[in-house]
């Protein structure tokens, strides 16, 4: 039997993950070069790209929300959002080094708002 390939959703970065990749880029350069930075941005983008055709692929971790699901790319951990309407929000890129219940815990109150108003500009634009 062959596996049926899962619904691409809609995927949307939040501020904060948006920052956190310029983060990572900018460090990287700093440590290692533009190249090996330029290869570390492709292999976060591809990533993007791959959970967002095969969401399946994201994996919950049973000490977290439910709607919250993870995808490690190298070093970094991808921390989404998956129970708002068929679409994955991209919270964070988080180093898998760090107490992650620690960050979400810290990042919760802006995150919160800025779902919110992804939420609400979604709505809107589908109303069109």
């Amino acid at each position: 039997m062959t596996k049926k390939p899962s619904k691409r959703l809609r995927l949307l970065l939040t501020d904060r993950a948006v920052n956190d990749i310029l983060d990572i880029e900018r460090y990287s350069i700093e440590q290692f070069g533009k190249r090996v930075a330029n290869r570390y941005l492709t292999k976060l983008e591809a990533a993007l790209q791959r959970i967002s055709a095969e969401p399946g692929l994201l994996h919950r971790e049973p000490a977290f929300h439910a709607s919250l699901r993870f995808y490690r790319v190298e070093k970094h951990l991808l921390i989404c959002e998956t129970g708002v309407n068929g679409h994955i929000f991209v919270l964070t890129v988080a180093h898998a080094s760090i107490d992650i219940p620690s960050r979400l815990s810290e990042l919760e109150p802006s995150l919160a708002l800025e779902m919110s108003l992804l939420f609400a500009d979604l709505k809107r634009s589908n109303k069109r």
